[in-house]
């Protein structure tokens, strides 16, 4: 099974060609944001190293979740390559960003 890389979806809404469920660019970053902001508030009781770890766990999890449930996905271990190189690439990006 061939997963699509994190970055391969529409620059903006096409009402056209938009499948319902599926993001866009620009609402892609929204619903980061929303994660974002919830991590930002928990922060205020939370160390930043603990959110950091939450936030991975359980991304992991709803990622198993969705490869074991989802997709049902053959392959485990291609599937763990595949999201372990979305998060390189993600993390690669963001620690290249001066806003950052």
């Amino acid at each position: 099974m061939k997963f699509p890389p994190w970055h391969q979806r529409p620059d903006e809404f096409d009402p056209e060609t938009h499948r319902e469920g599926i993001l866009d660019s620009q609402s892609f970053l929204r619903v980061a944001d929303q994660f974002i902001s919830l991590a930002n508030q928990r922060n205020k009781k939370i160390e930043s190293t603990e959110l950091q770890m939450v936030m991975l766990y359980a991304a992991a999890r709803y990622a198993a979740h969705v490869g074991k449930n989802v997709l049902n996905v053959e392959e485990q271990e291609d599937f763990v390559q595949h999201m372990v190189a979305q998060y390189t690439d993600m993390l690669r990006e963001h620690m290249a960003d001066p806003t950052v």
